[in-house]
């Protein structure tokens, strides 16, 4: 297998990440909400100090690609101004927070990750970067295969409950409860496998056979989940974005649509109040899509470690792909887009695609080494 690069952290606006096509700055709204003015800034900061594309990433983030070394000082400036950086890195990283996009004030799904948030500000735990949690309190749960480690999320009986990634129960809480029990959990998690363990996840570290103490178990179900698609909604219009990559002017454009856009972690916006889907170049807007169908990392040149082209191919692919199934085209064995299993994974590598059935880049290919007419053919794409 190639050998590729594992950071072991993510970028962000304080500390970015190099790439292909130069600086990735990645943005953490608080409580996953953009204001209109926010929105718009960004979209001008990403033009005038960047290549003028910003990525929706998987954990709700927003990217600022192809940022100059000369012009990095000036964008945290900006964005600073609008609210958007936090005071240190150790802040930043500790602050990562999925938040559910279809709330409303009654749910209390905006106040626990207000609460969350300044939680975690005021209490430093020293958590793996890629450590995070989830907000999910609507009456269904839709973040259920967004990457958390720690979720507040509705049971099955309508009450909250917080339950460890990993875990199939959790325990019931109250809302006054339910913030202190999440830390709580963090806190018993960095006890018992050490804060030195950089990588470490909540999922992986359960099936290693840690047991969380007693209080945290809990015997409670969560409720029903559902995968959303493209469409309207009482909080407004959901609207995807292919490969989750879009214009500055795109960004642009959304803001003046509405007082706010909610980020979520399939690479779709919410625009809220909006009763009517918007029409724009490069929005993904019909449940039906066949974008839908196919993931696909920012591949090469503008990524360092991919060794193949991904995104024109996955779109010639995904008419091609069964309406339930999906496609995941990744540059290298990372799966950075994608680290699950899919139904068709290929993975670039120096001597062609490796193809991978009902697994993730990382698992055993079946065959090595293809053309992309070889993939093609696979696929009955002619």
């Amino acid at each position: 297998m190639t050998a590729f690069a594992i950071k072991g952290w993510c970028p962000s606006a304080l500390r970015p990440m190099l790439s292909g096509d130069g600086l990735v700055v990645r943005l953490r709204p608080r409580g996953g909400r953009l204001t209109a003015k926010q929105a718009e800034g960004i979209a001008e900061l990403s033009q005038r100090c960047g290549n003028g594309l910003i990525d929706l990433t998987g954990r709700a983030n927003l990217q600022i690609r192809g940022v100059r070394e000369q012009s990095h000082d000036a964008l945290v400036t900006g964005l600073a101004r609008l609210g958007l950086v936090d005071d240190d890195q150790v802040m930043e990283a500790q602050r990562n927070i999925i938040v559910a996009p279809f709330w409303n004030e009654g749910d209390g799904t905006h106040a626990l990750a207000s609460e969350l948030e300044r939680a975690l500000a005021a209490r430093p735990f020293g958590l793996p970067e890629k450590f995070g949690f989830a907000v999910d309190c609507g009456d269904e749960r839709v973040l259920a295969h967004a990457p958390a480690d720690i979720r507040i999320e509705r049971g099955a009986d309508g009450g909250l409950i917080v339950r460890a990634d990993g875990s199939h129960k959790g325990r019931v809480v109250s809302k006054a409860e339910a913030v202190e029990t999440a830390l709580s959990l963090a806190e018993w998690f960095i006890a018992s496998c050490g804060a030195g363990n950089g990588r470490g996840r909540m999922a992986a570290h359960l099936a290693r056979g840690a047991k969380p103490a007693e209080a945290f178990i809990g015997h409670a179900e969560p409720a029903a989940s559902s995968s959303p698609d493209p469409g309207l909604y009482p909080s407004g219009a959901l609207v995807g974005l292919a490969f989750g990559q879009m214009q500055g002017e795109t960004l642009g454009h959304l803001a003046g649509l509405a007082p706010g856009l909610r980020l979520t972690p399939w690479r779709m916006i919410l625009i809220e109040g909006r009763r009517k889907m918007p029409q724009h170049e490069g929005l993904v807007t019909r449940a039906d899509d066949p974008l839908l169908r196919v993931v696909a990392c920012t591949g090469a040149p503008d990524c360092l470690e991919a060794q193949a082209e991904t995104r024109k191919l996955a779109a010639a692919l995904a008419p091609h792909i069964a309406t339930d199934a999906r496609l995941h085209v990744s540059g290298c064995a990372k799966g950075c887009a994608h680290p699950g299993a899919s139904d068709i994974t290929l993975v670039g590598t120096p001597d062609g695609f490796d193809l991978v059935r009902d697994g993730s880049p990382r698992d055993v290919p079946e065959r090595r080494g293809l053309t992309i007419a070889d993939v093609r053919a696979l696929v009955g794409a002619r």
